[in-house]
């Protein structure tokens, strides 16, 4: 533990000490920061029943971003126990925190990824009372949007009126945690993602969005029409207008505006639609006489259009202004495109942009998990037709509904991703932007629309709630219930401590019924690894096969594979170890699908942080795991460490694949010895026209490196630079371009932070 000068306090009723734990190195009078989950621990006595005043100042190699404050009150660190606090580099950050009871310990998290941290102040100070009050009530008044226009009197009745409403419901709480909340509210959403967005918005996509408009200037009479649906139901009116104005600044002009009023009974909506409507011909609306809910006044939006494509806008959200020229011209270089969608982020009350979402290509199994592609989606509007438009029933996740029914009708080439962010989520209370949790309905509705998609696909699943909200698993079944036998090959050679707990983990937490262990032995000298092989082979599940070569990986599993008597193979490197008895099934029912080539695991190093949550291609050079490092229990980038997707490539220290394909693909490469053979299998395998799959739900413990020692120096190194220059004169192109990422973001990291790729002019 160390003592920081520049954390201090003048409360009697205060002591703290500031202890460095995960990803932080004191670099003379600085800390550096070596990964995205940099943090400290503060051990501090609070006093419960009062508010303190957090206060940070750091000098930052970027112009902002995010600290973060965690509280165990004894069930660890949790989400919903954490604030956030928004840092311009060298300015003084303060936010006001009320404690009910006084946790057991604080986490400090200074900033969300790499780099030098200058930690000029950080104090935490207790306030009084009526002090702490008259600041809350003073934000309110300022930025929340049930306050806003009140004054302090009238905001003392709001939260009083709050107060007695849970009084009468039972629930204990106090005057303090009410208002707490609220103010709380005034942060939303201000700092998943670091704020080099800014820089990003300033050199990427102000550069990209002038060529894009250029391009489609003075676009030929002919060009496609763009419908706007916007279904409407007693929207904040000045919200209601910026989304409105957000269409008329568009680009390009060959829009119109299709807006439907669900029956809100507010005159003033009324002479809002009546007033732009007749102040543009493009602009067309209409009252609904009785509330139908979204799905119908989106049908009725859809009956008002007639362009050949419709986009689909939320009363309270706004197009980035070169929207629709980004839509028109994808067109013109893709005009089979049948559905469209394009990058988004938030913005809050204030008109500040965050959380920008940069997204996958089309990612059928990423979709299947949540619906990733959102906003913007633009549909070919004879499509929609086709299909019926929006259905009654789905609503909460009628865009889902109706994204899955489109591409039952499309072919995966016809779906057309926009890498750039086009539309602005608004970020309010009580809104799905703001909250995932917030409309709980929206659960229901999207089990029931994927239940729908695989029933008219006839493909038999089941669906069930995923790892978080507004998330999905579907479970595949193994086909006609028979488990196909799988061949696990275990290469090693010696290290028996490792080898042993990994084979004895397989035998004795794996559920799956039908399996084989096949471990390779590359010239094994030790008598304690021979009295190894001896006991366990008296397991029929296990056989020994001696690979008497030099250590060459690809070449250990070619050889293995041959001896293989199951249809699916299964490469496990020696250092892993089994956490759920669930993993061999998961992996096998999807690599049972037909379409499926490669399937990998999550695994996770012996400190419980991620090994491996898939291969993202051009990461480092050539390739590079997905969210390494990132802490165990987080969710990752927009939740992608929660969810089934499909991903370019998976590791093979542990990996599935069907032996058919194995041997479709002429199996691993053995010019590449050890790096990237599995990236290479896996490349092949999708140019033959695969799939390859990640998924969360089989987990592993992967002791990287402890049986073969890092690539750094001498013939090592040689070897590591010639398989690296075998890849980039093979793939080429393909390693700085993975479809399952995103060009915004960085390939100089593994954790998911916004990268700034080159505009030409």
């Amino acid at each position: 533990m160390i003592s920081i000068p520049f954390f201090y306090t003048r409360s009697k009723d205060f002591r703290a000490s500031l202890e460095p734990v995960n990803q932080l190195t004191k670099i003379g009078e600085k800390w550096r920061s070596t990964g995205d989950d940099p943090y400290f621990a503060i051990k501090a006595k609070l006093k419960p029943g009062s508010w303190y005043e957090f206060q940070v100042k750091i000098d930052l190699e970027v112009d902002f971003q995010i600290a973060k404050f965690y509280f165990d009150f004894g069930e660890g660190y949790l989400e919903q126990d954490s604030v956030v606090l928004p840092l311009n580099s060298g300015e003084l950050a303060k936010r006001l925190v009320f404690f009910e009871q006084s946790p057991l310990q604080i986490r400090f998290d200074p900033v969300t990824s790499a780099g030098d941290i200058d930690l000029k102040h950080l104090r935490l100070r207790i306030k009084k009372t009526e002090s702490a009050r008259e600041s809350v009530l003073e934000k309110l008044i300022s930025q929340h949007k049930k306050f806003k226009s009140l004054n302090i009197d009238s905001a003392k009745i709001e939260i009083n009126s709050r107060l007695e409403s849970a009084a009468n419901e039972s629930d204990a709480t106090s005057w303090d945690t009410i208002a707490a909340e609220f103010y709380n509210q005034t942060f939303l959403g201000r700092g998943t993602q670091i704020a080099s967005y800014s820089t990003w918005i300033r050199e990427v996509e102000t550069l990209h969005s002038k060529k894009i408009a250029n391009l489609v200037k003075g676009a030929p009479k002919d060009s496609p029409k763009i419908s706007v649906l916007v279904p409407i139901y007693k929207p904040d009116h000045d919200l209601l207008k910026k989304m409105v104005e957000s269409v008329l600044a568009q680009s390009y002009q060959n829009w119109e505006l299709c807006l439907v009023d669900d029956a809100s009974n507010d005159s003033d909506i009324q002479n809002i639609l009546e007033s732009y409507s007749e102040s543009d011909h493009r602009i067309h609306y209409k009252i609904r006489a009785t509330n139908g809910h979204i799905s119908q006044a989106s049908n009725d939006a859809l009956a008002l259009a007639s362009g050949d494509f419709c986009a689909l806008l939320d009363h309270d959200d706004t197009l980035h202004t070169h929207a629709l020229a980004h839509v028109v011209n994808a067109l013109t270089t893709k005009p089979f495109a049948k559905i469209i969608y394009s990058d988004e982020d938030k913005i809050d009350e204030q008109g500040v942009r965050m959380d920008p979402h940069f997204k996958s290509d089309w990612n059928r199994d990423l979709l299947y998990s949540h619906n990733y592609i959102s906003h913007l989606g633009v549909y070919k509007r004879s499509l929609m037709m086709q299909i019926g438009g929006f259905r009654v029933g789905y609503e909460g996740s009628q865009d889902y509904d109706l994204l899955l029914r489109c591409v039952e009708n499309c072919k995966n080439h016809e779906i057309v991703h926009i890498p750039h962010i086009l539309y602005h989520w608004r970020a309010i209370e009580g809104s799905t932007a703001a909250s995932a949790s917030s409309k709980s309905y929206t659960e229901d509705a999207g089990i029931k629309a994927l239940e729908d998609h695989f029933s008219n696909t006839k493909v038999d699943v089941t669906v069930s709630l995923g790892l978080l909200p507004n998330t999905y698993k579907v479970n595949w079944q193994i086909p006609n219930g028979k488990y196909p036998l799988v061949s696990l090959l275990i290469p090693t050679r010696d290290g028996v401590d490792l080898l042993s707990a990994c084979v004895e983990s397989i035998l004795q937490k794996t559920t799956y019924p039908n399996f084989e262990i096949l471990i390779l032995d590359n010239q094994s000298q030790r008598a304690e690894t021979f009295a190894f092989f001896r006991e366990i082979s008296k397991n029929s599940r296990v056989r020994i096969i001696k690979y008497d070569f030099p250590f060459n990986f690809s070449g250990i599993n070619n050889y293995g594979a041959t001896f293989a008597n199951g249809e699916i193979l299964g490469f496990i490197n020696n250092d892993v170890e089994v956490i759920n008895p669930e993993w061999l099934t998961e992996l096998a029912t999807h690599v049972c699908r037909k379409e499926i080539g490669c399937v990998g695991a999550k695994l996770y190093f012996e400190n419980d942080t991620i090994q491996h949550g898939g291969i993202i291609l051009g990461v480092g050079g050539i390739a590079g795991h997905s969210h390494k490092y990132y802490n165990r229990e987080h969710p990752g980038y927009f939740s992608r460490l929660n969810l089934v997707q499909n991903l370019s490539a998976v590791t093979a220290a542990v990996q599935l694949v069907r032996k058919d394909v194995f041997l479709q693909v002429g199996g691993l490469n053995e010019a590449l010895s050890v790096a990237f053979n599995d990236v290479d299998f896996c490349l092949k395998v999708d140019r033959a026209g695969y799939r390859n799959l990640w998924t969360p739900y089989a987990e592993l413990y992967h002791y990287e490196s402890i049986s073969r020692g890092e690539d750094i120096s001498g013939a090592k190194k040689i070897r590591f630079e010639k398989e690296n220059e075998l890849m980039r004169k093979k793939w080429g192109v393909k390693l700085k371009n993975d479809p399952y990422y995103n060009p915004n973001l960085t390939l100089t990291q593994e954790n998911f932070t916004i990268g700034l790729p080159k505009v030409e002019a």
